[in-house]
């Protein structure tokens, strides 16, 4: 008996963080949202039945979005045009309310099934978006990572009314709903991770009917799809390099893939054209933040890197040295995921300071005793978070700490501070960014109750950034001390 199969092809991207310009690599453009908007455009132009998703993190990461909150992102994805969207954890960056408030703003749908209202179980946003195209039926379904729950513990009683429900459930309850609707094939848009979208997949229960797990969170690349219980789930890496593509045979009797392939496709000047009406909109916010924030705020003797966040990085050691001095403490600990580039300087220009340290919130001083801040790092050296890099938590440390670890023992050697071995009774004032203050039992294992018996912790600077941007402002050719604040032993 002949199939009825019917082509689809399907386009994602994931983690866009603001990555809206071109960049001139080998005498080539690479990237951006004209060239790849163009690309979206070239395939629906070429191909019948063409659909563009994007999985999470259209935000942070650009001076053209942090300037604006979000609503120029908006702007310009509404003229990318997807045809849906996923919520990532960078969503919340500036506010759940702010967010609902984006929500209206876009003229594609934003899905998420696991984020609820506390207490009154009322979801935030749509769970699903099913596409009808050439008569078939798509269905979408939109999960999101634990970890915005991280994010919304600043915003008091807003923050406190969200909660993320279990992803299985949620994706059964959704499938089991929509299934009579004759859905052709199901999506899952998640941002949870690679690790976490193949235990998802692996946890499934097949009648469900999931076809395709199209993921971000973890900025992985990918050169095929990994498949799970059946399942091929694909990332496109980070930003607008590159977009995921999928050319799907549909088939519609049995509500399936009867085959696919996939391929990560590299967005360059040599095979997308441009998108001019698109690009002369963020040309025009790019001249509006220009205008702004192209004076030349400080000068290094040479570039310095953050390469990944879980080692200690030069710039991370310059960032935190800075809020140290400024604020007067005995220790700075600085969340590596707050550095957003790899590199800064030499020239150092107030837009490039805003790209790579966007997050603008207070910092809190805290007393920590030498056993609390022992075990704190004990458990940010913990094994996961060396494997992990996108889902662990580290911290980058001013001048005058040192720690010696033995990877293979998992022992700290040993741990001073100002050449002076740490006592367990000593007693240090401690910096941290008001998302890590707030998440410090989840990141360090140090309740917050535990610590507040050394001492009332105050909030010693609303705005962080500020703060090192002054240091900065008033320091010409800042030199690193090159002194190791971590020692491991491998």
């Amino acid at each position: 008996m002949k199939k009825n199969l019917k082509k689809l092809t399907l386009l994602h991207s994931n983690d866009f963080h603001g990555d809206f310009l071109a960049e001139q690599v080998d005498e080539k453009l690479i990237g951006g949202v004209s060239y790849l908007s163009g690309y979206v455009n070239k395939v629906r132009d070429e191909e019948k039945n063409v659909i563009y998703a994007i999985a999470g993190d259209m935000f942070r990461g650009s001076l053209i979005d942090s300037e604006y909150q979000g609503i120029s992102t908006i702007h310009i994805m509404n003229l990318l045009a997807p045809d849906v969207v996923s919520l990532g954890n960078h969503e919340v960056d500036y506010g759940i309310s702010h967010l609902l408030f984006l929500e209206k703003c876009a003229s594609f749908p934003i899905i998420c099934s696991n984020m609820y209202i506390k207490y009154i179980g009322k979801r935030m946003f749509r769970s699903h978006w099913i596409k009808k195209i050439d008569g078939m039926r798509v269905l979408f379904i939109g999960i999101l990572t634990k970890d915005v729950l991280a994010n919304t513990k600043s915003e008091g009683l807003t923050g406190m009314l969200v909660d993320l429900e279990d992803t299985v459930s949620e994706v059964g309850k959704i499938c089991d709903s929509y299934r009579s609707a004759d859905i052709d094939l199901t999506v899952l848009l998640t941002h949870i991770g690679i690790d976490k979208d193949k235990e998802l997949a692996a946890s499934l229960d097949p009648a469900w009917g999931v076809d395709i797990i199209i993921g971000g969170h973890s900025h992985t690349r990918m050169s095929e799809p990994c498949e799970v219980a059946g399942i091929p789930i694909v990332q496109a890496a980070i930003g607008t390099d590159q977009i995921g593509r999928f050319d799907i045979m549909v088939d519609t009797d049995n509500n399936c893939i009867d085959s696919y392939t996939w391929q990560c496709i590299p967005i360059t000047s040599e095979n997308c054209p441009r998108d001019m009406a698109l690009e002369e909109t963020i040309n025009e916010y790019k001249e509006m933040t220009d205008q702004k924030y192209n004076h030349v705020l400080t000068r290094f003797p040479r570039a310095y890197t953050h390469p990944h966040r879980n080692m200690e990085t030069e710039l991370g050691d310059l960032m935190a040295e800075g809020l140290r001095d400024q604020l007067g403490l005995d220790l700075m600990l600085l969340g590596s995921g707050a550095v957003r580039r790899p590199t800064l300087g030499p020239i150092v220009t107030l837009k490039d300071y805003n790209e790579i340290f966007p997050y603008n919130t207070p910092i809190y001083s805290l007393k920590l005793t030498g056993a609390q801040l022992r075990h704190a790092l004990q458990f940010m050296l913990r094994e996961d978070n060396f494997i992990d890099e996108e889902n662990g938590e580290w911290y980058q440390f001013s001048r005058g700490f040192f720690c010696e670890y033995d990877r293979p023992s998992r022992k700290i050697l040993s741990l001073k501070m100002n050449g002076k071995e740490v006592e367990d009774d000593d007693l240090f004032t401690v910096g941290m960014q008001e998302f890590h203050y707030m998440n410090i039992e989840k990141f360090l294992q140090v309740s917050l109750d535990e610590i507040k018996t050394n001492g009332r912790p105050l909030e010693v600077a609303t705005k962080s950034a500020n703060v090192l941007q002054e240091y900065f402002d008033t320091h010409e050719h800042i030199e690193i001390d090159g002194e190791k604040r971590l020692v491991i032993h491998e």
